[in-house]
């Protein structure tokens, strides 16, 4: 078997590295041909919870791109099922829920989670890649307030009224919701690293609906817990992303994280300057520039690279998730330029 490639998680740890490690948010998903052929036989929520497939769809892109890392294939809100939360996915929407959090008794009646029964498949699943990987993998949750977000509104929202209606007038009861969030996805990441991720993200999808003042009052006291939680109990690197966030990455980076991921909206390395170069970082190129010809999205991939000069702490990837459509081609080459590979 190939030498196990730790370059990213060097990098977690801002250590020298020959070459950035490279690894892109949903890099297993729709753009893939294979990946759309497992899914006419397979549901997403499917793809979830059929341990076999989950690790055959999370190896897809590091057999056909060879990334530096993986990450396993799940969904922010399937650990809320068994919490309690009854959705469905809705193509071209996204999750909907139909029993949204509406008072303090729903907060109240949330179930916590118990892994020797529940979301045992994404154990199963990471065991399984652990075996087949030569390169770290991730597990990750989404956030408390990006999980509270939807919890509230009932599915996607553009101006957040319901959610933020509640955090201000039932602010007890926010901070209940938040805690109770905290704990089990702290409890979930935990159960993911001893069934073999390397590394976890935590995802905040919807963090930038907010302004810093409610930030710090309504959600960092509880982010600053759930990474506490989760370092107590285990060494491996705590990433945090938040898109359209570039207000808070001080904040997010006194969470206690080793990792703070950077959007494409923001300058890299004012952003990391910013922060000291006290953490490593994970970032920025636009998905959407994916799209463009070949030749504008390797300037823009080489100017990203010559102003990080291989600094100790960088890890390339993109500023949010691949997107459907997104051409095959065009990924597979920009891996191989970080990698000194084209």
């Amino acid at each position: 078997m190939t030498a196990f490639n730790d370059r990213f998680l060097k990098a977690c740890r801002q250590e020298k590295v020959d070459r950035p490690p490279v690894w892109f948010m949903r890099q297993a998903g729709r753009y893939q041909e294979k990946y759309r052929a497992i899914r006419k036989k397979h549901s997403l929520v499917d793809i979830c919870k059929i341990p076999e497939v989950c690790a055959e769809v999370t190896l897809l892109p590091i057999q056909q791109f060879g990334f530096d890392a993986a990450i396993i294939f799940s969904d922010i809100m399937i650990p809320l099922e068994p919490m309690g939360i009854n959705f469905e996915y809705k193509p071209g929407v996204g999750p909907i829920i139909h029993n949204p959090i509406k008072s303090v008794t729903d907060v109240h009646n949330l179930k916590d989670l118990d892994f020797g029964k529940d979301l045992q498949y994404t154990g199963k699943g990471m065991q399984i890649l652990k075996r087949e990987l030569n390169v770290p993998c991730l597990g990750f949750v989404g956030a408390p307030f990006t999980l509270a977000s939807y919890m509230l509104e009932g599915g996607p929202s553009k101006n957040y009224i319901q959610m933020k209606s509640f955090m201000y007038r039932e602010t007890k009861a926010w901070h209940e919701l938040m805690k109770k969030l905290a704990s089990n996805m702290a409890n979930y990441l935990l159960y993911q690293v001893e069934s073999g991720a390397a590394a976890v993200q935590i995802f905040d999808s919807w963090i930038g609906a907010l302004s810093r003042e409610d930030y710090l009052e309504y959600v960092f006291p509880h982010m600053k817990q759930m990474v506490a939680e989760i370092k107590s109990q285990t060494e491996v690197p705590v990433i945090m992303f938040g898109t359209h966030a570039s207000h808070l990455l001080n904040d997010m980076q006194a969470t206690g994280a080793d990792v703070v991921g950077i959007d494409w909206k923001t300058d890299l390395m004012l952003a990391w300057e910013e922060m000291n170069f006290e953490v490593a970082v994970q970032g920025n190129l636009d998905p959407t520039l994916l799209f463009a010809p070949w030749e504008t999205i390797e300037e823009r991939a080489k100017k990203l690279l010559d102003e990080v000069n291989n600094k100790p702490g960088f890890i390339f990837n993109l500023g949010h998730g691949i997107l459907p459509g997104t051409p095959e081609e065009n990924v597979g080459n920009l891996v191989k330029l970080v990698q000194g590979r084209l």
